[in-house]
């Protein structure tokens, strides 16, 4: 079988993976998808499954068996298998920490023997508390203590990053590291915490917004659609190999902003009420204040930048959830 313009993405089902499917099909590669569907949906990628050039596999990047006959079979492999949302890290801590560092371990020792272009997606969440903003990839980094579960999950995140780097330092492992930042559109579900279609459902219902802390705390958003260019741009590259980037937008706004843009924008009568963390959470949260990136050097290496607004953010999600 050519495994070249074969694709391989994990969690291929889920929000990411299944904008990223399609555009993949649409540029002529086949693409293969496993996802185990604990936080994917299937129906995100039913009507791909007449599509010849497609294959869904519902099981876990777990299963080495499967894993390596997948991995036999294609030329790239996308990453994005992981626990996903605020919400679940804290309340699936040891789920969270197995399924993120050991689905990665599977990924990268196989890719090894198989040579697969590889690309992981980290998340902004490995700069932690630090308030060093814009944040750049080479950036020193500023962890909680352990005694509080959110830091769980960019510690699992960050040993990913780490154990890439190692093998494209033992192995000339082609591997791109990508710091995904606050992405939202179309498909996204609130039930993990995501704070957009969470807002926007609740502003169309008229339903309050319920805003955690005091709303101060800022955030980017950057379109799916964006985002799915610049992983393609990124695993296209081979400039891109044995480093890290930022993805994300720089059009930083607090998520009480974003609560009162969500409510003036959808012409809604909802009204903000303030929540505090521990009652939206429960005993052991903590949040950063600000998260935005620099994407200095995706711009420079591979020409990418958002070209989406929040207010098509908005549009987009709302479209669809009517």
């Amino acid at each position: 079988m050519d495994r070249s313009q074969h694709v391989l993405i994990t969690g291929g089902a889920g929000f990411i993976g299944s904008h990223l499917a399609r555009e993949l099909l649409k540029s002529g590669r086949r693409v293969s998808v496993i996802d185990n569907l604990s936080t994917g949906l299937h129906a995100n990628v039913a009507d791909l499954e007449s599509d010849p050039n497609f294959r869904l596999y519902v099981d876990t990047v777990r299963d080495v068996a499967l894993m390596e006959k997948l991995m036999s079979e294609c030329d790239t492999v996308f990453h994005l298998a992981s626990a996903v949302g605020v919400k679940l890290i804290m309340e699936q801590p040891v789920d969270t920490i197995d399924t993120i560092y050991q689905g990665t371990e599977v990924v990268l020792r196989l890719a090894r023997r198989y040579r697969n272009r590889v690309l992981i997606t980290s998340t902004s969440e490995v700069y932690g508390k630090s308030e060093n903003v814009p944040y750049r990839e080479d950036d020193d980094r500023l962890e909680g203590a352990t005694t509080k579960h959110r830091w769980a999950y960019a510690c699992a995140k960050a040993l990913d990053e780490f154990l890439a780097l190692a093998h494209w330092k033992e192995s000339r492992l082609p591997v791109t590291i990508v710091r995904l930042f606050n992405t939202v559109g179309p498909r996204q579900r609130s039930q993990y915490g995501m704070v957009v279609p969470r807002f926007v459902e609740q502003a169309l219902r008229n339903d309050k917004l319920e805003v955690h802390g005091d709303g101060s705390q800022s955030r980017c958003f950057c379109h799916v659609y964006d985002v799915v260019q610049a992983l393609i741009k990124l695993v296209d590259s081979e400039a891109t190999c044995g480093q890290i980037f930022n993805v994300g937008s720089t059009e930083e706004l607090t998520i009480l902003q974003l609560a009162e843009l969500i409510i003036s924008r959808l012409q809604s009568s909802s009204k903000v009420e303030l929540v505090p963390y521990d009652k939206a959470y429960g005993e052991g949260f903590e949040d950063m204040q600000r998260r935005v990136p620099s994407i200095d050097r995706i711009n420079e290496t591979v020409s990418w930048q958002p070209t989406r607004t929040i207010n098509d953010i908005i549009d987009d999600v709302a479209a669809e959830l009517r």
